[in-house]
């Protein structure tokens, strides 16, 4: 039987994180991975931007988080040489009926803490972006783009270097609770039980998963499954003809078809709202279909008409990990220590997807507060 202090489980950028901070605070810390290699889910199938805080309710976690965050992150790839760039983001009104909506959002934005917005007349957009057609827009001037990679290598760096270790093909198979923390079974090529006294399930798309083998945690604590994959498309005329990321007003499940940039000034389209059936959660195609592009021209020629045809082509998906599916509102980041679900000990994360990227040095704090 090995015995360690801390173990997280999912070596996505949430579960780095939480490593990281806990390893720094001088904890002994093993990261329990089921793939081949880090952040092979949903950390890195996203948009990889850097959020400002615009969109969230006030007072939510998601609010608080991704504001701390954001600063926290933009710190950290500077300290770390972790390749960013604050480009800013145009969020766009295509007619005149969504010109409340912007003043919504900037509204939003204020009340949490948000107060660098700036709206712009449909002249200033164009006088910032060209090939821009929109009625009215909010300019960003704090929202980023990252490489999502890099940042989970600093990560992963961090870690290691206060004595953490990464246990890659090692999933986690079930879990019961002892006098003094947590027996775990783990599998993989060399199947071994570790004891442990504190235990974090940052597993992302497998939470549910893992939440569910651990004898003893309460099935009424584990929320539904909702999971959502989206699409993206990339430009393959030259370069983006914009500068910055552009955002249509949020729609339901998402925040629209936008357009951002990588760091190399390359564009893609996306993520659209492709709701997933049960069936699908355990087997997930990440392959995406070309005739969905057919889709993505409308949206995307209501902000850029000058978008030719043929010029997308297929990039990637992701899958979100969501707490409510069609026709609900969005839910908030779940974050269930200790005073939720009556485990010493032990945290669990449900339902982090975007701003999760953005608030992951927060949420990493938040997960050691709740184990203190």
């Amino acid at each position: 039987m090995e015995r360690v202090d801390c173990v997280v489980v999912g070596a996505g950028v949430i579960g780095l994180a939480v490593a990281r901070r806990l390893a720094r605070a001088g904890r002994d810390v093993v990261i329990l991975e089921a793939a081949e290699a880090i952040g092979t889910g949903t950390s890195s199938r996203n948009s990889e931007v850097i959020h400002a805080g615009l969109y969230y309710p006030t007072g939510s976690v998601r609010a608080r988080l991704c504001v701390a965050g954001r600063d926290a992150l933009y710190a950290f790839c500077a300290a770390h040489g972790v390749a960013h760039q604050r480009i800013g983001k145009l969020i766009v009104a295509t007619e005149e009926a969504q010109l409340p909506r912007l003043a919504a959002i900037q509204a939003q934005a204020a009340a949490n803490g948000v107060n660098d917005l700036r709206a712009l007349s449909a002249a200033e957009a164009a006088a910032l972006e060209p090939n821009l057609r929109c009625v009215g827009a909010l300019l960003s001037p704090s929202t980023g783009i990252i490489d999502s990679h890099g940042l989970m290598l600093a990560l992963q760096g961090d870690a290691e270097d206060s004595g953490a270790m990464l246990a890659l093909r090692s999933p986690l198979e079930r879990g019961h609770r002892t006098a003094d923390g947590f027996e775990l079974a783990v599998g993989g090529a060399e199947p071994v039980r570790i004891a442990c006294t504190t235990l974090v399930n940052a597993a992302g798309l497998g939470a549910w998963t893992v939440a569910r083998s651990l004898e003893g945690f309460p099935a009424d604590r584990i929320p539904p499954r909702v999971l959502a994959k989206g699409n993206y498309y990339a430009l393959t005329r030259g370069r983006s003809p914009f500068s910055r990321l552009v955002y249509p007003v949020p729609v339901e499940g998402g925040l629209g078809v936008h357009l951002t940039l990588d760091l190399a000034g390359q564009a893609r389209f996306g993520p659209d709202v492709e709701w997933l059936v049960p069936e699908d959660y355990d087997r997930i195609d990440y392959a995406v279909d070309p005739r969905r592009a057919e889709s993505f021209y409308g949206e995307v020629r209501r902000y850029w008409p000058g978008l030719p045809d043929g010029a997308l082509v297929p990039a990637y998906a992701g899958v979100r990990p969501k707490l409510g599916g069609p026709g609900q509102p969005q839910a908030d980041f779940l974050i269930l220590g200790p005073e939720a679900h009556g485990i010493p000990g032990l945290v669990t994360l449900f339902g982090i997807e975007s701003p999760g990227l953005t608030s992951c040095l927060a949420i990493a704090d938040e997960v050691a507060a709740r184990l203190a």
